[in-house]
């Protein structure tokens, strides 16, 4: 199992990239560029499609879709993206303990049971013999919340996963590789869990996984040198993303949003609405509290690349990733 080489390797090459030509200078902001997910649909795809993001910063977006998070990761290092939209948590460590400058700048959503583990059906394994995994092959994307939840859950269950192969699938492939039955675990989230659930049942659902600390949320992220040289346009982009957030959760402009949504994530609107009631879209206070970016998320940033360094798939941790958490700009969007 190659692991460490792997997230390794990728996360050097984030870090030279990030030296080289991360810093987008102020001159050239008539357009800037963000990261997002298909089939992950969200409030904010609202406000993209209105054009209420550019309306408030006054630059053109262009608005690039991503595979997982660690494409972000590599695409914000090279410059080519300034800012990506719900960016995984395990993906943002992996970054950071590399040496990749990145902020976190707000919690994009909580998602416990969006991101999860899939057993294919004809295995009939489940929570109370998911020792059986022990010499499986798994579909994960590597460094990214799956493959965080991935080593937790098989920590959990007592499962040596050096005795596991693991193969390195963003969830659209993973999702298909399980159907075919060509792997005997998937890992992944948003549309492509749900089509691997036709094949398979998860160990642990939200709830249980929560219970046992695994926490699953997304944020959105920015090279540090971007967030400096654009503080306000930074705020302003979370600003909008605030407003689109308070007018889903208000739940009296869903059917207006809604097919929007649905069809800015390439879904249809059942399976939009599905995806959507799992989703936790925090409110600006809530995020600034302690139990979020005020406190508690620089512990979990730690607790996260420490079981990554346990498990060898990365080489070390920082000492803290409190200066990864830069909460200023979204003080600054709630004043506005």
């Amino acid at each position: 199992m190659k692991l460490k080489t792997k997230l390794a390797g990728a996360a050097a090459g984030m870090a030279l990239l990030a030296s080289a030509g991360s810093a987008v200078a102020e001159a050239h902001l008539d357009e800037i560029t963000v990261a997002y997910f298909l089939e992950w649909p969200m409030p904010f795809q609202y406000a993209k499609v209105e054009g209420m993001y550019e309306d408030a910063l006054g630059v053109d977006i262009n608005w690039v879709s991503f595979d997982t998070g660690t494409a972000m990761s590599a695409a914000m290092a090279s410059g080519d993206v300034q800012l990506a939209v719900s960016q995984g948590v395990p993906p943002f460590v992996v970054a950071t303990s590399a040496g990749q400058d990145l902020q976190m700048l707000d919690v994009a959503v909580s998602y416990a049971d969006n991101d999860n583990c899939v057993a294919r059906s004809d295995l009939e394994i489940d929570a109370s013999n998911a020792g059986d995994l022990a010499g499986k092959k798994a579909a994960v994307p590597l460094g990214t919340a799956a493959h965080y939840g991935f080593l937790r859950q098989m920590d959990h269950f007592g499962v040596d996963i050096s005795t596991m192969e693991i193969v390195d699938m963003a969830p659209p492939d993973g999702a298909a590789a399980i159907a075919q039955g060509s792997v005997d675990l998937f890992c992944g989230w948003g549309g492509s869990l749900r089509r691997a659930k036709e094949y398979g049942n998860v160990l642990l659902t939200g709830d249980e996984k929560t219970e046992l600390g695994i926490l699953v949320f997304d944020v959105t992220s920015a090279p540090a040198d971007f967030v400096a040289e654009n503080p306000d346009l930074v705020s302003a982009f979370l600003g909008v993303t605030a407003e689109a957030n308070a007018m889903w959760n208000s739940g009296e402009n869903t059917d207006m949003m809604l097919p929007v949504i649905a069809q800015d994530a390439g879904m249809d609107e059942d399976a939009t609405a599905d995806t959507l009631s799992t989703f936790v879209f925090p409110d600006v206070d809530t995020q600034l509290s302690q139990a979020w970016l005020g406190g508690n998320a620089t512990t979990f940033l730690k607790g996260v690349a420490d079981v990554f360094v346990e498990a060898g798939s990365i080489d070390a941790s920082l000492d803290t990733y409190e200066d990864n958490i830069n909460t200023g700009p979204l003080q600054a969007a709630a004043e506005m």
